[in-house]
Formats: structure tokens, sequence, C-alpha cells
């Protein structure tokens, strides 16, 4: 594989290099508010936005700086053609369901189109016709049925056997008059909006758990505590768990995307295909191809820099891609059916809100959690409720995958623990990681360009899984639930809530 035209050295994505944010600080003692948002993405900045428009007193706090997580790192189409999934959900849900999920993400859809209008937002919102294609002739048939699940949900559609982009491809679904944007021109007029508004916004700010008493608190790292009436908790992997034992219920999937720039003219539509490796592809401001795909577990398979390789040649191959901007990766969560979990914590925490399991498409089902929500706070009805409800189980397919994720969880751990390796550090070169024994303790160890040495425990502080080393990112992450860390050993993706501790090297 060729790689004379070089990958950014640093994962960036786009969307945070081509606009500049304004930073808020952090929190240092306990507040009250009426509702605690946790988690500064799409879910959380628009339901803080819709709860102030209605005068509600609302608190967002991020980890980390806002629109740094899985928002910051999406492809950015507004659509509800979520791959391959009517079908699925007529088999496993009925019609009646099937046809909310539509009705859901065009709704979600609708309401990002009113807000552009109404603030007059300069963010790029382009209708576009979504395709999804295959080149697989075992799918052909599969995007036959899921041409029937349209036609049963009325979803106004195409069956086509060419399509604008010159890919190799056998059969294409189009789904007409869907969407796509730059999130976070956006998103920062949302915020704008809502700090007018009397939202109270702060970051570096961590939420380490939930305590309820009459009120629920968000109990913050520092020991300092948010009380409030509701807890919203829309930062991706629930920090605080309920006992709804959400990581028995869902798994962390990573992809990856390349932005680079073609001599050939960008023919317009959003484009996905059926089969795997997933290849996602669409055109951003300034004639950027963003090419995304190469999914898989996160903290499992290959070397992550060979994900970015691979859709590097797809680029160059299909596209003349002749110079790369950028490259990014995103962890996205999936549930056991699919459908997000959006709703009460549980049954019995009916003050807690969890927002989470967007199977990669999050700009319709954020934006629909966030208006679902708020309609609960507010004590409207809300169509989707049972849809979404997290303590829903399907019987099919969500026992299949209960057994699936946990028996992959615990050969990981299991694999983990039996992991003997005991590199040398001599032979490790510069901006590179290895596993070793130090004290007889297995340890990761990062070094960087001026050949300083990182060393960390490499047990996961969540439930004991061994890391893994992600070249493509430089962090280490868990093939157990997902968790990442820095290589100086800080949480950047959860469930973990605890650094890893640092090894001492003699």
């Amino acid at each position: 594989m060729s790689h004379n035209m070089k990958l950014p050295q640093n994962p960036e994505p786009y969307w945070r290099d081509s606009v500049q944010l304004p930073s808020y600080p952090s929190l240092d003692k306990s507040i009250k508010t009426d509702v605690g948002i946790v988690g500064g993405g799409i879910t959380g900045i628009t339901a803080a936005y819709l709860l102030a428009r209605e005068g509600v007193q609302v608190v967002l706090i991020d980890a980390s700086e806002i629109l740094n997580g899985t928002t910051g790192h999406t492809t950015a189409k507004i659509t509800a053609q979520h791959g391959l999934i009517y079908n699925e959900l007529i088999e496993h849900f009925g019609s009646k369901k099937a046809s909310l999920y539509y009705k859901g993400a065009t709704e979600a859809k609708k309401l990002i189109s009113d807000i552009v209008t109404e603030h007059k937002i300069d963010c790029n919102l382009k209708e576009e016709d979504a395709y999804v294609f295959t080149n697989d002739d075992s799918y052909i048939s599969k995007l036959e049925n899921e041409k029937k699940a349209y036609d049963q949900l009325e979803i106004p559609s195409e069956l086509v056997k060419n399509m604008p982009l010159d890919v190799p491809m056998k059969s294409a679904l189009l789904m007409k008059r869907q969407a796509q944007f730059h999130p976070l021109k956006y998103l920062k007029a949302l915020l704008k909006d809502s700090v007018e508004n009397g939202l109270e916004i702060y970051e570096n700010t961590t939420a380490a758990d939930i305590e309820y008493n009459k009120h629920p608190s968000i109990i913050l790292k520092d020991g300092n505590r948010i009380t409030c009436r509701y807890v919203i908790e829309a930062s991706h992997y629930p920090f605080f768990d309920g006992q709804g034992f959400y990581p028995t219920r869902m798994y962390a999937d990573r992809s990856y995307v390349v932005a680079g720039k073609s001599n050939k003219k960008f023919p317009g539509g959003m484009y996905i295909n059926a089969e795997e490796p997933t290849r996602s592809i669409r055109v951003a401001e300034d004639d950027l191809w963003l090419i995304s795909g190469e999914n898989h577990k996160a903290g499992q398979g290959k070397s992550t820099m060979h994900h970015y390789n691979v859709l590097q040649e797809y680029a160059e191959n299909n596209f003349g891609i002749s110079e790369f901007v950028n490259r990014w990766s995103a962890q996205d969560l999936i549930t056991l059916d699919n459908v997000p979990y959006i709703g009460p914590i549980t049954k019995a925490q009916q003050s807690v809100f969890v927002a989470t399991g967007f199977r990669k498409w999050g700009m319709t089902n954020g934006t629909l959690a966030a208006k679902m929500i708020t309609d609960m706070i507010l004590q409207e009805d809300t169509l989707y409720k049972e849809l979404y409800t997290p303590s829903r189980f399907q019987a099919d397919p969500a026992l299949r995958q209960f057994t699936g994720i946990n028996a992959d969880v615990a050969k990981h751990m299991a694999k983990g623990k039996m992991d003997r390796r005991d590199d040398n550090l001599d032979d490790l070169s510069p901006d590179n990681a290895t596993v070793t024994r130090i004290n007889g303790q297995r340890t990761g160890v990062y070094k960087d360009n001026e050949k300083n040495l990182y060393a960390l425990d490499t047990t996961c502080t969540h439930m004991k899984c061994e890391v893994e080393w992600n070249s493509g990112d430089r962090t280490w992450d868990c093939p157990c639930h997902g968790s990442r860390f820095s290589y100086t050993g800080e949480v950047i993706e959860g469930p973990a809530k605890k650094p890893l501790p640092k090894v001492e090297i003699e």
C-alpha cells in the first residue's frame, strides 16, 4: 500500500478545526438548578436550548470541553436512513413501532431545519438524497426487502441500479430529501441563544455519581454537587447506571474518517454501503470529501492505524483524493436491539434521564432524545416513550445479543489476564507503545517523540479488563466496555470514571 500522501500526524476532526468555540469556566462550588445536564454534545446542548427557552433553569457540565466528544467526531448526516434497519424493526417490533422510528428521525430533521431557519444559522444545512448501496450479490435481496419495508411504512424511496457517485455498485436504495450540515456551527448558535436564556455552562467539570434523595444530586469528582429536580445523562455512556446494567446491554463500536481534496467534482448525495466493511461518503464545505467506515469493537482487532490506511487507499483509488486534510475516529454505542435507550434510567428513578446507544446516527437520534426528554420534563406527551424506553427488553434479538456481548466481554477479560507479554523498553521506538511487566504487573508504556516514557497499569478502572494500545489515536482502549484513556492515564471516554494508575519505571 503506497503512503506517499501522508495522513495528518494527529487525529483532529474537520468540524473542530473549522470553528472557534467559546470556552467556559469549571465549577468549583455546590449549586442548585432545575435541570442538570451532563454532556456537551448534540443531545445535551439541544435539550438545554429547548428547556432554557421555556424558562427552565439549566446547568450543563462537560468533563472536558463541550463538543469534543462524539458530536465533534460525527459525519453529520441528518437522515432517517440508518443503514438497513426498517425491515429488521418490522420483524422485531412490528410495523407500528417501525413507523414511529421513521417518524421520530424525520421529526428530528425538521426540528434542526426549523431552528436553523428561525435563527438564520449559517451551518451549511443542505438537503441531499441518501443512498444505501451494495456491490455484493448477497445483499441485493436485502436491499429489496428493505424497499418492501419502506413501501409498507410509506417512506418515499426508489430502488435504483445506478447513482450519481461513481463507485462500484450493483443496487442502491434511495431515501429522498434527507440533509447534512456543519454540526458545530449549528450547535454554537444554540449555545449562544441558550446562554442568553440563562443557561449556565461549566467545562472540565466531571460528574462522578448521582445521589438520589428527595431530588437527585450530581456528585462531582471534587466532591461538590449540583442539586436538581431532574438530571439528563447526555454523556454518551451513562456515568451513573442506577442498576440499569447498561454495560451488559450495549457495546462500543469504533469507526474512522479521512477527509481530503479531490480534483473530481462531488456529484451530490450522501452514501453508505450495506455490507462490511462500511464505507460512508459525503462532502463537506470547501469540497472536502469525508470517507468513513472500518468499524470494529473498541479495543479489539488490528492496529487502528491500519483502518485509516485502508480508508486512505479506498479514497485514493475511487475518488482520486490527492491531499488529506484531516483524519479522526469516533466511538458509538450499540444497544441489544439497535434502537437507542432514551428515557428514565430505570423504572424506579424517573427523575434521571438517559440518552445513549445511537448506533452512529447521533444527529437525528440525539436531537430526538433532547426533544423527548424535554417533553417528559415539561410533562407533555411524547409518542416515542415506549419504543425507546431504556427498561424494555425484546426477547428477539436481544437475548442472542445479550449472550454474545457478555460472552465477548468474558473472553477479552480472560485473554487480558493471561497476557504474558514482557517487551523490552530499550527496543521501543518513539511515538510507539508496548505492554510489558514491571514488578510483575502488566504495564502499558508509551514513548513520545522526545523519548519520555509514560507507564500505566493496564487494568481498566471500570471492571478490571486489560486495555490495549490504539496507535491511531494514541490512547489505551478497553476491549470489554469501550472505556478509553490518554497515554497519561486520564479518562477520555466512559464508562470508567477513574484514571489508569501511573507506574514508576526504575
